[in-house]
């Protein structure tokens, strides 16, 4: 049980591939129970949050921030957020549920969202510099729309699998595979050239898309024997130490009153509900804070 809540990574030098393995269970766990979503919800839910541990452990400076965001224009969600800093997941989305009751049991993408788009932001801590990449929420899955996010918005020929399930007790169990092509060794907006039909990608995601979502999904089974079994035809797969996540809330107490503070008197005085409380809502973690106006 020791891979749950953590994420490898993994190269393959010699086809110049890189990768992402990530398992989620109590930290996912902890998210979902904040909000009561029904199951497809939960689902969907769950996978934009394993995009966010798969693209959130490639960013190079530890303090940068992972950001993913789908909006809609005519959905059953209207938003939904995940994001990953420094090993800290958190997500949340809005969903109208009488528009879910109308839908089918086993919604697709396009059910869920109708027209609208996913937009992915990569935030580096130590240069301050941000990259967004911005494309229409389309394919079959959501780990096909983030597909297309690499393959428009960074010229990077990608796979991701995502797998999400309930077990009999209840809890959630949540994994990902994500692998990607650098061709020449080359990253992100230093390349030049992409070739999707490269020999050398064809040929690892080929391997790669042989992953059953069983596999991803068993805490018992190690993450180097995952990798053994998917690529031990390689002459080397590189792989690093685990990295782990937790739940992770950014709304503070201190801060919130901080905000309030900067507001004129008379916009602080119409905010205070009935019970004298100035009441603040974070919509990550579903805590309800009570301000009072004269400790501000």
């Amino acid at each position: 049980m020791s891979d749950l809540d953590s994420a490898i990574g993994f190269t393959i030098a010699s086809r110049h591939a890189r990768g992402r393995v990530v398992r989620l269970g109590p930290v996912l766990d902890a998210i979902l129970a904040d909000h009561g979503y029904p199951p497809v919800i939960e689902k969907i839910l769950a996978e934009a949050i394993l995009l966010a541990a798969l693209f959130g452990t490639t960013l190079k400076q530890t303090e940068g921030q992972l950001t993913l965001q789908a909006q809609t224009e005519s959905g059953v969600i209207d938003l939904m957020v995940a994001d990953y800093r420094n090993g800290e997941l958190r997500g949340y989305l809005r969903h109208d549920p009488e528009r879910l009751a109308e839908a089918p049991a086993d919604p697709s993408l396009f059910a869920l969202f109708g027209k609208g788009y996913l937009a992915i932001t990569f935030d580096q801590a130590t240069s301050g510099e941000r990259y967004q990449g911005i494309v229409p929420l389309e394919g079959g899955s959501l780990g096909e729309a983030a597909e297309s996010y690499f393959s428009q918005s960074e010229q990077i020929p990608s796979l991701v699998r995502l797998a999400v399930t309930r077990t009999a007790d209840g809890r959630h169990v949540a994994a990902g595979l994500l692998i990607q092509h650098l061709p020449e060794g080359e990253e992100g907006r230093e390349r030049i050239h992409t070739r999707l039909d490269h020999p050398e990608w064809e040929h690892v995601h080929a391997l790669a898309s042989t992953v059953k979502s069983d596999e991803l999904l068993d805490p018992e089974l190690p993450f180097d024997v995952l990798l053994w079994r998917l690529f031990n035809e390689e002459e080397e797969v590189r792989v690093t130490s685990l990295s782990h996540f937790t739940r992770g809330c950014r709304c503070d107490l201190d801060h919130i009153r901080g905000v309030i503070a900067r507001f004129p008197e008379v916009d602080r005085t119409e905010m205070v509900g009935d019970d004298g409380l100035i009441r603040v809502d974070c919509a990550f973690c579903a805590k309800s804070f009570g301000i009072d106006p004269l400790m501000i």
